[in-house]
């Protein structure tokens, strides 16, 4: 018995002694086993690799924020109408000013945009449809009241135009009138004057006419006479 313990003592002390020698073996074998590239560089190598690798870039300088984005939604609007992205849906003129309800179909974004003579001066902007239309109806009493100093402005200069063009056909006409008017005096002085000449020429002649009958008269009264006396001892004249 005590033989068979012997021999199981010195058999684990074998098998143990093996278990340690092959450890060793294997250690010795991972030991030598070449790094690989990344982990077994040389001084000199790591040198070499410090200098191939790229050198370290500045950070980056923010840029200037661009005009459209200086602008905000006054620009925004006016970029999209360039570039035709927007739906016109309504649009209201009263004189130079109006209001538009402008939609962006693809972000679903309503713009509402009040300006004069065709320059935005405020824009609003909003994905409510109600809140868009209401801002829209507001904007709209806004141009009527915004214009209606414009619209008095434009009407009194078409009154003071439309005065003034009245008064020089005005004008020309009395300017007509008095050429008639001196005209008629001119000529009814030479009507009157013609008148009295002939008024005067028509007593002359008269006179004459009353002189000439008279002379007649005298005339005829002697011829009279003259007949008498050269038919005097003679027969009558019997018809």
């Amino acid at each position: 018995m005590k033989q068979i313990l012997s021999g199981l003592r010195s058999a684990s002390f074998m098998l143990a002694l093996l278990g340690v020698s092959h450890f060793a073996v294997a250690q010795s074998v991972d030991d030598a086993a070449p790094q690989p590239a990344s982990t077994a560089l040389t001084p000199g190598s790591q040198q070499g690799a410090v200098q191939q690798a790229p050198a370290e870039q500045p950070a980056p300088v923010a840029s200037a924020p661009a005009p459209d984005a200086v602008g905000g939604d006054v620009a925004e609007v006016q970029r999209l109408i360039s570039a035709s992205a927007l739906t016109e849906f309504r649009t209201t003129y009263n004189g130079s000013f109006g209001a538009s309800l402008l939609f962006d179909g693809k972000e679903m974004t309503y713009y509402i945009a009040l300006f004069q003579q065709k320059s935005f001066w405020r824009v609003i902007k909003t994905q409510n449809s109600d809140r868009a239309n209401a801002i829209f109806n507001d904007f709209v009493r806004q141009t009527v009241q915004l214009s209606q100093v414009e619209i008095r402005k434009t009407e009194l200069e078409s009154q003071k135009v439309y005065t003034e063009r009245m008064i020089a056909l005005s004008q020309t006409r009395a300017n007509q009138l008095q050429a008639d008017l001196t005209i008629a005096h001119t000529q009814q002085a030479e009507v009157t004057a013609r008148q009295q000449q002939i008024m005067q020429q028509s007593k002359q002649l008269e006179t004459e006419r009353q002189t000439a009958q008279q002379q007649l008269k005298e005339v005829r009264r002697r011829v009279a006479t003259l007949e008498q006396e050269n038919s005097a001892g003679l027969p009558p004249y019997r018809h």
